[in-house]
């Protein structure tokens, strides 16, 4: 199998952003209002480009969605069914590595990651701002 089966329940997920999500508008909205200046998608090594950077606190913010990065309580609990499950399991364990070693590769460059999840932030983004400029990745919401 080598390219993805087109079915009518995939169909929303086609044209997904990547960038300026929801989550993420709503977490530099309110780390702006605390008086955080940060850059967009600034590319820190090969294979690493988080959602946001705060240069003067070499902080790389990644905000993760909670479907596609597997949130621990959000995420997808059952396996996937239909003619593209296993294409869905590979991609799933792919954003997973990708999330692991883009991690790695921005600590390795001198940067402190936080990852902050899509339901931390929807819940509370004040709360979720003031953890990343400490430094600290929020749990997910409950």
């Amino acid at each position: 199998m080598n390219s993805w089966t087109s079915t009518a329940r995939g169909q929303h997920l086609r044209g997904r952003q990547k960038e300026d999500t929801e989550p993420e508008i709503l977490l530099r909205k309110a780390l702006h209002a605390l008086g955080a200046r940060f850059r967009l998608h600034r590319r820190l090594a090969k294979g690493c480009t988080p959602d946001l950077v705060l240069p003067g606190r070499r902080l790389a913010v990644f905000v993760d969605g909670d479907y596609w990065h597997s949130c621990p309580v959000h995420g997808r609990k059952r396996r996937f069914t239909g003619p593209n499950a296993e294409r869905w399991e590979e991609k799933m364990a792919r954003n997973k590595e990708r999330d692991v070693r883009s991690s790695h590769l921005a600590q390795e460059a001198g940067w402190t990651v936080v990852r902050v999840w899509e339901c931390t932030v929807r819940k509370d983004p004040q709360a979720a701002a003031h953890a990343v400029l400490a430094g600290e990745s929020p749990p997910p919401a409950p």
